[in-house]
């Protein structure tokens, strides 16, 4: 794992997994998932964090897996 930020002044969770560009995204509200042109996952950043993680967080991850 490359890097791991958060924003406190947006409630935001950054995972950047790979240095690859970025060529498209998928997302599902809170949860967005950036990928390389060889479909490698790159980033994956985590909206309103806080909320995600006490609600159904663990329910959208898996949905991705």
């Amino acid at each position: 794992m490359k890097k791991i930020h958060y924003s406190k002044d947006v409630d935001a969770l950054l995972i950047e997994l790979t240095e690859d560009a970025i060529a498209y995204a998928e997302d599902d509200g809170q949860l967005i998932l950036h990928y390389s042109e060889e479909d490698r996952l790159v980033l994956i950043e985590i909206l309103d964090v806080t909320q995600f993680m006490a609600t159904d967080g663990q329910a959208k991850i898996a949905a991705f897996s």
